[in-house]
């Protein structure tokens, strides 16, 4: 890996099938213009919740890398929450959609939509 390639990349994994369903989605809506994006922001009952959506927009320092072409898209300000973090999907009878498993959370919350 280059310097230039550490500066415009990002840690977050996604896993095959997480890419799979993403792609799935995506051909569903018929885009090919759509990225993922992850980030988080302040909020929840431990502070920070993830957003996880698709994003046709690239902003400024947003830092991008590309699984078997599904683009995960990560802004600037959320990377570090984020490094390491894996995106995985569970289709099963107890859950359907995305998951996130962060090593960087200290604590989440029951519902697992946020973390500190």
């Amino acid at each position: 890996m280059t310097v230039q390639d550490q500066t415009t990349t990002h840690g977050v994994l996604l896993t095959d099938v997480a890419a799979a369903k993403v792609k799935s989605l995506l051909e569903q809506e018929g885009r090919d213009d759509l990225r993922l994006r992850i980030g988080v922001q302040p909020g929840g009952c431990s502070g920070l919740i993830y957003q996880l959506y698709f994003d046709e927009r690239t902003l400024d320092g947003d830092l991008v890398r590309d699984y078997d072409g599904v683009e995960v898209v990560v802004d600037r300000m959320s990377a570090p929450y984020l490094d390491g973090a894996t995106i995985d999907f569970a289709d099963t009878i107890e859950k359907q959609g995305f998951t996130i498993d962060n090593p960087n959370a200290g604590n989440s919350c029951a519902c697992g939509d946020s973390f500190s």
